[in-house]
């Protein structure tokens, strides 16, 4: 069975650009996700990725076969608008998510004209550049309630038995004025709330319990003000419910601490 992911998907294209202060910010990120796919034990058949930046009424798949990309930022080379990764879609395995959605008694739907958002296609140009495996992207529910994405998460549970890899794409750390103010000192806030995350995801006993009520961390709204890039850790811990959580990845960028996690 695959396990479930939470990765942080870095900012922008800063994968793609020259070497510069920039990349150089978020090395230990790409140097990570450079070396995803080798610590898989088997590759996946497909791969379901949760973004944090596609919301919808109900949660919604992109069900084309051939998704476009979707070059949602600003401000980057030109170069970085002619990015390619042209990975197959999975219509099947679109169907498939409303089917078990609808299953858990969550109201579900399809888009079959939308592409992949940067949250898909930059961390996994960087892990599966091949772009050979089946992509299908889901999107957060409006609202953005912690329960809410941790029962998406559990009602897909049974596709990981089919070799699906579930992946949340975000960011532990989310706060673009804390990044652009970082002065290259350790954050006592920021800090505080990834190590209430890497204790909270460890703990497989009170693990949901314990995202449902994230606000009440240390420093949470300091790292999250909108919790957008939060809720796809929700969906990956939701898919392995009650199963051993791990930190696959602790680093920092622009001088905030961000981790990833491994599920099941």
């Amino acid at each position: 069975m695959q396990p479930t992911y939470f990765i942080n998907h870095g900012g922008g294209p800063c994968f793609f650009l020259d070497p510069g202060p920039m990349r150089e910010a978020w090395s230990e990120l790409e140097f990570y996700l450079k070396r995803f796919a080798d610590a898989l034990e088997e590759l996946p058949k497909a791969i379901l990725v949760v973004s944090g930046h596609w919301e919808e009424a109900h949660p919604t798949v992109n069900a084309g076969s051939a998704p476009p990309l979707l070059f949602d930022y600003g401000g980057f080379p030109p170069h970085t608008y002619r990015l390619t990764w042209p990975a197959p879609g999975d219509p099947d395995l679109a169907t498939r998510v409303c089917s078990l959605l609808e299953a858990a008694g969550i109201k579900s739907g399809a888009d079959a004209v939308r592409g992949w958002d940067h949250g898909v296609f930059v961390p996994l140009k960087v892990m599966f550049p091949r772009a050979k495996i089946p992509t299908v992207q889901l999107s957060l529910q409006l609202g953005l309630d912690p329960a809410t994405h941790l029962a998406i998460g559990r009602g897909l549970k049974p596709l990981r038995e089919q070799g699906v890899l579930i992946i949340g794409s975000g960011q532990t750390y989310h706060n673009m004025r804390g990044f652009m103010t970082a002065t290259g000192s350790a954050d006592p806030q920021a800090e505080a709330f990834d190590l209430w995350l890497r204790e909270a995801v460890a703990n497989a006993g009170t693990r949901d319990r314990s995202l449902l009520e994230w606000e009440r961390a240390p420093g949470a709204r300091q790292a999250q003000p909108r919790e957008d890039h939060l809720l796809p850790l929700m969906v990956a811990a939701g898919a392995a419910s009650g199963e051993p959580g791990e930190i696959a990845f602790h680093g920092h960028a622009l001088g905030k601490p961000i981790s990833g996690f491994r599920f099941g």
